[in-house]
């Protein structure tokens, strides 16, 4: 577990991260833990990593299950979080899924399928979560506002060809956070993005530490993928307070290995 001491004002504050169940959505929660906030653990199918994930933390957090494809349980989901908590200050949009489908080798039932799949999980319901958060938080009073911090990826601008709808869905996050900025700031709500590169979790080891491990490393001139504690620090940094003037910001995390103009 992180050893990130209360010094960014989370004490007190309710934070909702999804797919925490490991990788960088586990160690976002683990840091907000530390800082002092009140978690709420999502996860959608792995149990014994979400269990993993709540034993290292313990305290007055909570664990939350649900498919955020399906409207209703994204809805469900957070009014489990403000039943258990009586408030929202803080969305982490992390969960996301991604299906190598390669344009010249998958046939089209699979390729619609890896399609429907990714725009679902990646778009539509980071959408619908942050519907549902954002009118929790307009409507819990004293224009206190919140945050939310979506988690994208340096595939929307640099491609994705095995899965390109993984970019697509993620290029659709980053344009979403960017008109909620400015839809939601009359609210006090700020919305940001995270753009990480590789990052050395579970989900991605057999690339980064398999055969490809040391080409993947040298797309940095730092010559390594990123770690889940700076993507996170850099979560908890734009979810803290004195931010406000960065809402609609695309923090790329990924050592130059991809830069924008």
């Amino acid at each position: 577990m992180s050893d990130a001491k209360p010094q960014l004002g989370f004490i007190g504050k309710v934070v909702l991260v999804t797919g925490a169940a490991e990788g960088i959505g586990r160690e976002v929660v683990y840091q907000f833990a530390a800082c002092g906030a009140r978690v709420a653990v999502h996860y959608h199918r792995n149990r014994k990593e979400a269990d993993r994930t709540m034993a290292a933390i313990g305290g007055e957090h909570t664990l939350h299950q649900a498919d955020i494809t399906d409207p209703d349980q994204a809805k469900r989901l957070i009014d489990e979080v403000y039943e258990s908590h009586h408030r929202l200050d803080i969305l982490v949009n992390n969960a996301a899924i991604f299906e190598p489908h390669p344009i010249a080798t998958t046939d089209y039932e699979d390729w619609q399928g890896a399609w429907n799949r990714t725009i679902a999980a990646n778009l539509l319901g980071p959408a619908n979560v942050t519907y549902c958060a954002a009118r929790r938080m307009i409507e819990q009073g004293g224009g206190q506002g919140g945050r939310i911090v979506n988690v994208s990826s340096r595939g929307a601008f640099r491609g994705e060809p095995t899965s390109p709808s993984y970019g697509a869905s993620k290029a659709g996050l980053n344009a979403m956070s960017q008109s909620l900025a400015q839809a939601l700031a009359p609210h006090n709500i700020f919305v940001y993005v995270v753009a990480p590169g590789f990052v050395d979790t579970e989900r991605v080891a057999y690339k980064v530490r398999g055969p490809e491990g040391e080409a993947i490393s040298a797309q940095s001139p730092l010559n390594r993928v990123a770690r889940t504690d700076e993507v996170a620090r850099t979560v908890l940094f734009l979810a803290s307070e004195g931010t406000d003037f960065l809402t609609g910001c695309i923090v790329d995390i990924n050592g130059a290995s991809y830069l924008r103009s």
